[in-house]
């Protein structure tokens, strides 16, 4: 356990809890064993900065990545959008420390002898209140010409995607696999035209038609009781109407000279 403050002036400590991230060999690519540090009981106010800023006294801290909850992680090829699927955590969280050499870990665990570390000091303060929530409108605000190289990158990215696909998809088209069979697509003479808003609705009314006469009807006994029980109340109803008719019908071929 390792006992950390916000401030000087703060009386009470908060307990950070250390070990040493033990995983199998390959499991957890983006958190190598013997050189990771995994934190738990992180405050909400403790971000990667203050904890990169922490334990630096122990060693060279590479990176610092911040989660909701433990779980393996992946390396990532390039960087996450800095706009899109941002979410931010809230609450306490669980954070790996990687540090350069694995001597790191073992000084980082020794810190639980001192005392308190201070996480915001003078030289490096954490905003918090007022402060705090304006840099947090002042990040939220988009700037538009970074938004603009952002989706331009990966719209060429895509585009250079799409095509390595299609030629993939060229190359193999009429060629057979190993047990003799040719893949078919839809590209032909008479490719698929792009469906309108009228047909996507009518569509989607074929299946909902479709949808409900697969539904189950009288599913229960009392349903299907109920339904013979009006089946046989039409019948006699009709019957009886019937009768009326066929009356009414011989009443009107009676012959009257009068």
């Amino acid at each position: 356990a390792l006992a950390v403050k916000f401030a000087e002036r703060q009386r009470s400590h908060h307990c950070l809890l250390v070990k040493e991230h033990q995983v199998r060999e390959g499991a957890d690519t983006a958190h190598p064993p013997r050189r990771t540090l995994f934190v738990l009981n992180v405050p909400p106010y403790c971000g990667p900065d203050s904890l990169s800023r922490l334990f630096s006294r122990c060693g060279h801290v590479q990176s610092v990545d911040i989660c909701d909850k433990p779980g393996p992680g992946e390396k990532k090829d390039k960087l996450a959008s800095k706009f899109f699927d941002h979410k931010s955590l809230k609450g306490f969280q669980v954070a790996y420390v990687v540090f350069r050499k694995p001597a790191a870990v073992q000084a980082a665990k020794a810190l639980s002898q001192e005392g308190p570390l201070l996480i915001s000091t003078e030289r490096h303060p954490v905003k918090t209140g007022i402060s705090k929530w304006i840099a947090s409108y002042e990040a939220s605000i988009v700037d538009p010409k970074e938004l603009k190289a952002e989706v331009d990158a990966y719209m060429q990215d895509y585009d250079k995607k799409v095509e390595e696909e299609e030629a993939k998809a060229a190359k193999e088209e009429g060629v057979p696999d190993e047990e003799g069979w040719v893949k078919v697509t839809r590209k032909g003479r008479k490719p698929g035209l792009p469906r309108t808003e009228a047909a996507n609705l009518r569509v989607l009314e074929r299946e909902k038609r479709k949808r409900a006469r697969k539904e189950l009807l009288n599913f229960y006994a009392w349903q299907h009781r109920e339904t013979k029980r009006e089946h046989i109340a039409q019948l006699r109803k009709k019957f009886e109407e019937d009768k009326q008719r066929i009356a009414l019908m011989r009443a009107q071929r009676k012959f009257r000279p009068y």
